[in-house]
């Protein structure tokens, strides 16, 4: 699997908000907000071609939790990704 390249990432104050810059007005509707791990995330994943077990082994690495509780982690993460289209067909 791919993140979509056409999407970017901007760090607004707090927040770490995905928005497609080809819109010509910005639909608020399709503006993703991530948290300080998912954007790290999708930093560390974007231009990349992987796998869930690259999100996993990121997870343990980063922050030292299991790898029971990172791939409950990177399967939300996916499925979060999938079901708002953030990811390359």
């Amino acid at each position: 699997m791919k993140l979509r390249d056409d999407l970017v990432l901007r760090h607004v104050g707090e927040d770490h908000i995905i928005v497609d810059p080809n819109q010509g007005v910005v639909d608020m509707s399709k503006v993703f907000t991530l948290n300080d791990s998912a954007a790290w995330l999708w930093e560390s994943l974007i231009g990349k071609e992987f796998e869930i077990n690259v999100i996993i082994e990121l997870l343990v690495a980063q922050y030292g939790i299991t790898v029971a509780q990172a791939a409950h982690d990177a399967k939300k993460l996916i499925e979060l990704f999938e079901q708002n289209d953030l990811l390359a067909p």
